[in-house]
């Protein structure tokens, strides 16, 4: 099984730059081409958050149109910049969302079961495991408590260093992390926010953090860092599912030069 994760693209109105900066339009369009493009087609896509960068309704209808060549399902999950209500009525078509409340459901359809997780606070930048959400995760993980399973959500629960971001990041880290304990069928959580690749090793669950689909946060792990951002070049992260384990590659978006042959036609190191 292969899954894509595209996370943070920032959609603006049509014609509109991000930050007066970055055509986030350009860039997701290119990512679906990347993705497209592959040779080997991944089996669905999760968006971790922040498909939007106001979540307005002419943002999320250049989203949709961005998407559309997609022909593999894809799996959303809303940031800090969407709006919940708005989000849901954009995709309105995919059945697997709910009516009402948090934005949080369950994949079943897969070798890896794969959990939503809404970790959005309207109006706020940063998002919270609340007593309530961890109880619903704790139910979910209870009907199958023998299958491997990750979630994905926006907000990390882990420090990363970067300090402007991490006072922005997963509240009540804590008790989530209890709850995983639990339940050692989770072995991976993926998230967005940050526009960096990071991954690490927390209550003994791997967490991968993909770097946005459009620009990147500076990487300044100064206690006093400048918030600030890079067009570095946009990417997105290929988790490759096979024989119990999860293996996460960095898949740069664009044009490179190659592919170079290793060897020549006798079958020989090129010297």
């Amino acid at each position: 099984m292969l899954i894509a994760q595209v996370t943070d693209p920032h959609i603006k109105a049509e014609g509109r730059l991000a930050y007066r900066t970055v055509d986030t339009a350009a860039n997701l369009a290119r990512c679906v081409n990347h993705l497209l493009g592959l040779k080997r087609r991944p089996d669905c896509v999760l968006m971790t958050g922040d498909l939007t960068d106001f979540g307005r309704v002419e943002e999320y209808r250049l989203l949709r149109r961005l998407l559309a060549p997609l022909d593999v399902p894809t799996y959303v999950v809303p940031g800090n910049h969407d709006e919940r209500e708005g989000f849901r009525r954009a995709f309105s078509d995919h059945g697997y969302l709910p009516r009402e409340g948090d934005i949080r459901y369950a994949i079943d359809d897969y070798p890896l079961r794969m959990i939503a997780l809404d970790t959005t606070v309207p109006g706020e930048p940063g998002g919270i495991m609340s007593d309530e959400r961890l109880e619903w995760l704790d139910a979910k993980l209870r009907e199958r408590p023998d299958t491997p399973t990750l979630l994905f959500m926006h907000h990390p629960p882990i420090v990363t260093g970067i300090e402007h971001m991490d006072v922005q990041n997963c509240a009540n880290a804590s008790a989530f992390g209890d709850l995983l304990e639990r339940h050692r069928q989770v072995f991976q959580i993926l998230c967005g926010h940050v526009h960096r690749p990071i991954q690490t090793l927390w209550r003994g669950v791997s967490v991968a953090i993909a770097p946005s689909a459009s620009h990147y946060v500076a990487l300044d792990l100064d206690p006093n860092p400048r918030r600030e951002f890079y067009l570095e070049p946009p990417s997105v992260y290929l988790h490759y599912w096979n024989e119990g384990s999860l293996v996460t590659h960095l898949s740069f978006v664009g044009s490179f030069e190659g592919p170079y042959p290793f060897f020549d036609e006798q079958g020989n190191l090129i010297d």
